[in-house]
């Protein structure tokens, strides 16, 4: 194995970073979910605040995973977070270390940033993924389900609620 590297991804990235999504998709049984596009992530990217951060992993310049995530907080804590929301290293290159020096990295930011916590969702089928999670000390949190509400059902919801007041002054 050549040497490995991790850096932040910049919006030269984004089509690298979309093939990885894809991937990851396709792995997670998921392909048709993703609707987002190359263009719309180098968009993001290029935002004066990014609403996600993403590192690359490369072996050689050749990029082989990534992790995406971005900011959270804890009301209990008092404290910023990190949201892992994807962690990827291509099939063959599995086995090398990548995932976790990628984990690593973000554990590092999440610490140098003051953050509480470092968390993510792994589908509950995915057991090869489980394992290598608590083999480097994380846990499930067993007691809580996530929810979601998003296209149409997101739209009703929020046709419901109240206008926020504005200010007469």
């Amino acid at each position: 194995m050549g040497a490995r590297q991790i850096r932040p991804a910049t919006p030269d990235d984004a089509a690298v970073i979309f093939d990885f999504i894809r991937a990851l998709a396709e792995y997670e049984r998921e392909p048709d979910a993703v609707v987002t596009r190359p263009e719309v992530l180098r968009e993001q990217l290029g935002q004066a605040r990014p609403p996600f951060e993403c590192l690359l992993c490369e072996v050689e310049g050749r990029p082989v995973g990534f992790a995406l995530f971005f900011p959270t907080y804890s009301t209990w804590l008092g404290k910023p977070g990190i949201h892992l929301e994807d962690l990827f290293v291509l099939p063959e290159e599995r086995g090398h270390g990548h995932g976790k020096a990628l984990l690593q990295a973000v554990a590092r930011l999440a610490v140098q940033r003051g953050c509480g916590r470092l968390e993510w969702a792994v589908l509950d089928w995915n057991t090869p993924a489980i394992r290598f999670y608590e083999s480097l000390g994380a846990s499930a949190l067993g007691e809580w389900t996530t929810f979601r509400v998003a296209g149409a059902a997101l739209a009703a919801l929020g046709e419901g609620a109240p206008r926020p007041v504005e200010s007469s002054g």
